[in-house]
C-alpha cells in the first residue's frame, strides 16, 4: 500500500497552523494586553520578552499558506476567494504591528504613545480577522463547479464575529501566561491577575462555541453525538474543565511555566475539537482533502522539499528559544 499523500500533507499543514497559533498567538496576545498595562517600562519588558523570536514565529503561517497553494489548490482558491477581506485585514494588522514593533523603540518621546497604540491596534485587528476567518471556515463555503460561488461578505455572520472575539481571549491568555513565565515582580503579578478573568472568559467562549456549532450544523452534530464517536469525544470537555481548574489554581500560586503549558493544552483541545468536527473536509461542508488534492506527482515533489526544510525550521526555532530562555528584566533586551 502506497503513502496517502493528501492525508500526510493535511497533517503537515495542520501541524504548521498549530505551530503558528501557539507561537504567534502569545506575541499577538502581548499586543492585546498593552491597553491594560500603562507603565512604559513594563510595556518595554513585555515587548522585549518576544523581541528575539516574534518575526520567526510567522514562518509557520507562510509555510501553511504556501503548502495549501501547492498541495490543495482547489482549497486555496475557494478559501482565499471567500475570505479575501478578512485575510487582507489580517495581513494589514500584522504589517502595522510589525512596523510599530520596531518604531516604538526608536521614536522620540512625543511619538512613543502613538506607536504603542499602533502595536496594540495591529494586534487586535490581526487577531480578530483570524478569528472571523476561522468562524467563516467552520460555517462552510458555497462551491459550484470547483469555484467559490458565494458573495464577498458571506464570511460576515454572528458566529464568525463571535469567533473573532473568542480568539482575542485565547491569544490574550497565551500572552498573559507567557509573561508570567518570562517576567518578574510587579508585571508578573499583573499578568497573574489578568490571567484569571481572561481564563474564565475563554471558558465561556468555548462553551458557547461548543453549543452553537452543533445547533447550526447538523452534520457536525451527527458526528459528535453518534456512536462510537461520542465515546471518543467525551474526554474533551472533561479535559477542558480540568485544564481550566488547574490553570486558575496555578495563576494563584507561584509556578512560572505551568500556566503557559496549561494554556497551550486548552488551545490544543480547542484545535483538536475543530479538527474532529470538520474531518476530512478541507473546504467545509463537502470537499474532502482527497477531492481538493493536487496531482500525486506534484504532492510527492513538494513533500521532498518540505521534509528537507521543516527540520531546519524546527531546529532554529528550538535553538532561538533556548538561547533566549529565562526571565526578561527591566532595562534589558531589544535595542
Amino acid at each position: 500500500m502506497g503513502i496517502d499523500l493528501p492525508l500526510l500533507w493535511a497533517i503537515i499543514i495542520a501541524f504548521g497552523l498549530m505551530m503558528y497559533v501557539i507561537m504567534d498567538g502569545f506575541d499577538l496576545g502581548i499586543g492585546i494586553l498593552f491597553p491594560f498595562v500603562r507603565d512604559r517600562v513594563d510595556r518595554d519588558t513585555m515587548v522585549n520578552s518576544v523581541a528575539p523570536v516574534w518575526d520567526g514565529n510567522e514562518t509557520w503561517l507562510v509555510l501553511g499558506g504556501a503548502a495549501l497553494l501547492a498541495v490543495f489548490p482547489l482549497a486555496y482558491a475557494v478559501i482565499l476567494s471567500a475570505l479575501y477581506l478578512p485575510v487582507v485585514l489580517m495581513l494589514a494588522g500584522l504589517i502595522w504591528r510589525g512596523v510599530a514593533f520596531e518604531f516604538r523603540f526608536k521614536a522620540d518621546e512625543g511619538h512613543k504613545a502613538f506607536w504603542d497604540k499602533a502595536f496594540a491596534w495591529g494586534s487586535y485587528v490581526a487577531t480578530f480577522a483570524q478569528g472571523v476567518a476561522l468562524g467563516a471556515f467552520i460555517n462552510g463555503f458555497e462551491v459550484k463547479d470547483g469555484a467559490y460561488a458565494g458573495g464577498p461578505l458571506d464570511w460576515f455572520s454572528p458566529f464568525s464575529l463571535f469567533a473573532g472575539l473568542g480568539l482575542l481571549f485565547a491569544y490574550a491568555l497565551l500572552g498573559a501566561t507567557w509573561l508570567v513565565m518570562k517576567t518578574e515582580d510587579r508585571l508578573q503579578r499583573k499578568m497573574r491577575e489578568l490571567g484569571r478573568p481572561i481564563t474564565l472568559g475563554l471558558l465561556v467562549v468555548i462553551a458557547v462555541v461548543s453549543a452553537w456549532t452543533p445547533i447550526t450544523h447538523a452534520d457536525i452534530a451527527d458526528r459528535w453525538f453518534s456512536l462510537p464517536n461520542l465515546l471518543f469525544f467525551a474526554p474533551v470537555p472533561i479535559l477542558v474543565a480540568f485544564a481550566t481548574w488547574a490553570l486558575l489554581k496555578t495563576l494563584r500560586g507561584r509556578s512560572n511555566a505551568a500556566p503557559f503549558l496549561l494554556s497551550l493544552l486548552l488551545l490544543f483541545l480547542g484545535y483538536s475539537g475543530l479538527a474532529i468536527s470538520l474531518w476530512p473536509h478541507i473546504v467545509p461542508p463537502d470537499i474532502s482533502i482527497w477531492q481538493a488534492a493536487a496531482p500525486i506527482q506534484s504532492m510527492g515533489f513538494t513533500l521532498v522539499g518540505a521534509l528537507f526544510i521543516i527540520p531546519f525550521i524546527l531546529a532554529y526555532t528550538a535553538w532561538s528559544y533556548y538561547v533566549f530562555r529565562g526571565k526578561v528584566k527591566s532595562g534589558e533586551g531589544y535595542h
